[in-house]
């Protein structure tokens, strides 16, 4: 079972690694809120991998066709939510107090930030037709979905340590300047995908 299992981390790391919102965000967090609140954010952000994985080699083809239709809304949606956030970043400033979001709120939050991506099981679909050897058994299909799952939560958590080390050293002034950077990073990430989104529409 280490093919199937060695497959599903490489595409959890393809995946995870590319800068999108989400690893802004998550960043953003372990700036903000410490390690820990930064670590579940991206274990929210992983469980949506593992969702979107399991998914695609269980019944990948038959979930694939029943979101088709609401593929475009979903995506505009999270574009919308993504641009609130972005803005928010771009204008809060670092001396502001930071509201410390318990452990379900940020776990469940960066999950369903990251669920409203259903994109991404195209993906892991793709992976799965591409790749016979991940679907011929439930053992197989398990180790690939393990390998997806550790392989991004790894990632996840290192931007988190990565954040809350930031923390430790940045002056105000640089906090200042890289919230407003991740800001406009998040909100421009959200204009590609609603133009992705409206692009796939017309």
């Amino acid at each position: 079972m280490l093919a199937p299992f060695a497959l599903g981390v490489a595409a959890g790391y393809a995946i995870a690694i590319p800068v999108g919102a989400i690893a802004v965000l998550i960043l953003r967090i372990g700036m903000r809120q410490g390690l820990r609140q930064g670590a579940l954010a991206g274990a929210g952000a992983a469980t949506a991998d593992l969702i979107y994985s399991a998914s695609a080699v269980t019944v990948g083809g038959a979930l694939s066709a029943v979101l088709a239709p609401v593929l475009v809304p979903l995506r505009l949606g999270a574009a919308a939510v993504l641009v609130a956030i972005g803005a928010r970043l771009v204008v809060t400033r670092p001396s502001e107090a930071v509201a410390r979001a318990s452990a379900t709120r940020t776990y469940a939050g960066m999950l369903g930030l990251t669920l409203l991506n259903p994109a991404t099981i195209a993906y892991f679909v793709a992976l799965a037709v591409a790749l016979p050897e991940v679907s011929q058994s439930a053992l197989a299909r398990a180790a690939f979905v393990a390998g997806v799952a550790l392989s991004s939560l790894s990632w996840q958590t290192i931007l988190a340590a990565v954040g809350a080390t930031l923390h430790a050293r940045l002056s105000t002034r640089l906090e200042r300047v890289a919230s407003a950077l991740g800001g406009v990073i998040v909100v421009a990430l959200a204009a590609r995908i609603a133009a992705d989104a409206l692009g796939v529409a017309y």
